[in-house]
């Protein structure tokens, strides 16, 4: 089995690093800590046609808004090629059951929320049913970092951790965004994404010809109008009124690319040097930074902020995901005769469900326009980072499995 890059522990370590510096000043002095990651860096006076767009940049909003959606470029680019290149882990049958496990475990998660919120009051100005898309998405590398804890480094399941966990993140975004108020939506805007990518495919992403001239050659080589085509991209999509987390995912399938996967964050992938691999390259060392950014701006909890939304945030990722990925997951692929993928067993199958239940990267995200301001984020916020303790709970039980295999 290929080897997964390293830096994917890297970037778990300071997204963690992040959210508990976070968690330490929020709860030693609540008020600085707001004031410094709400501080106003600059009002931006913008026409009414482009009010979807952030009118005061602070470094939460730089941070997720912005330097965020480089990750999920990163997490994209690498989506897109399990998706549309040969070998890839999601290419033709393969995705079947893969994204029946994620669409499971996003219906259980979010069934579970609506249900576990009309039983719990929540708070007096959330309407019926809001705040479902919090516990829709995962967290692809803390949930790497389980896994690799839990099956090893070449397990065959800990690839398929990572396609669940980054297919499910990317779809947790485009459902927030496509479930936003329609008053806040300008889909007019999404022209300009269309149009970059069209125009970047056109001129330096499709494949070459045989009789193309070296000098062809060398400029799809070039990155700059690839970053050019991202800019304008990203502000398509802010200005139409989706999470601008998005906004450089519609050029991924536009920029050249390599002629087949060689897996989900491939170390091997490093040594290569088509376009969409360099750009993903460059942006690792800088993602170790944002990651710890997000964590510091984001991952703040306020350890008195509980309430009953800390309860159906649980109820959604611990009991929603799991119960929706082994019923419509294995329900799917007892009903179509699929297998699992070579080496995967049911009881791997288990355990990912168990670590996907943790919930923080997209669902910090989602809380912002989930969910009304103040207490009711504070107590999901809290219940995100409560669902994290499912990671050394797997651990615990697959250790305890292991020595009651080898007692005689």
């Amino acid at each position: 089995m290929y080897r997964v890059s390293p830096f994917v522990t890297r970037f778990a370590r300071a997204l963690l690093g992040g959210a508990i510096l976070a968690t330490v000043w929020v709860n030693l002095s609540p008020a600085s800590y707001y004031d410094a990651i709400e501080f106003r860096l600059t009002d931006i006076a913008l026409p009414a046609w482009l009010r979807p767009l952030p009118l005061a940049l602070t470094p939460m909003s730089v941070v997720s808004d912005g330097l965020m959606a480089m990750f999920f470029f990163f997490i994209g680019k690498e989506l897109w090629e399990a998706l549309a290149l040969p070998r890839g882990a999601l290419h033709g049958r393969q995705a079947i059951l893969p994204l029946g496990l994620s669409l499971g475990g996003m219906f259980g998660a979010g069934g579970v929320w609506m249900l576990a919120a009309t039983l719990f009051e929540t708070a007096e100005k959330a309407s019926l049913g809001s705040g479902w898309q919090v516990p829709l998405g995962s967290d692809v590398v803390i949930c790497f970092l389980v896994g690799r804890s839990l099956f090893g480094p070449g397990h065959p399941a800990l690839h398929l951790l990572l396609v669940l966990t980054i297919t499910t993140d990317i779809l947790a975004l485009l459902v927030l965004g496509l479930t936003r108020p329609l008053a806040a939506l300008q889909p007019i805007w999404l022209g300009l994404p269309l149009g970059a990518a069209l125009c970047i495919w056109a001129t330096l992403g499709r494949t070459p010809l045989a009789a193309s001239s070296e000098r062809a050659l060398r400029a799809r080589q070039v990155l700059w109008p690839y970053v050019l085509a991202g800019l304008v991209s990203w502000l398509g999509v802010a200005a139409s009124g989706l999470p601008p987390a998005l906004g450089l995912l519609p050029i991924v399938p536009a920029i050249a690319h390599a002629n087949h996967s060689f897996g989900l964050l491939a170390e091997v992938e490093e040594l290569l040097h088509d376009p969409l691999n360099r750009l993903a390259h460059a942006l690792v060392r800088p993602l170790t930074v944002v990651l710890f950014l997000f964590g510091l701006t984001r991952g703040g909890v306020d350890l008195a902020a509980f309430t009953p939304t800390t309860l159906v945030t649980l109820a959604g990722l611990w009991l929603g995901r799991p119960l929706g990925m082994l019923i419509v997951g294995l329900g799917l692929a007892a009903a179509l005769g699929l297998r699992l993928p070579a080496g995967v067993s049911l009881r791997n199958i288990m355990a990912i469900a168990v670590i996907m239940t943790m919930g923080f990267t997209v669902p910090l995200v989602a809380i912002e326009t989930a969910l009304p301001g103040g207490v009711m984020q504070e107590a999901a916020r809290l219940g995100l980072a409560i669902s994290l303790l499912a990671g050394p709970v797997a651990l615990v039980l697959a250790g305890a499995q292991r020595k009651a295999g080898k007692s005689p």
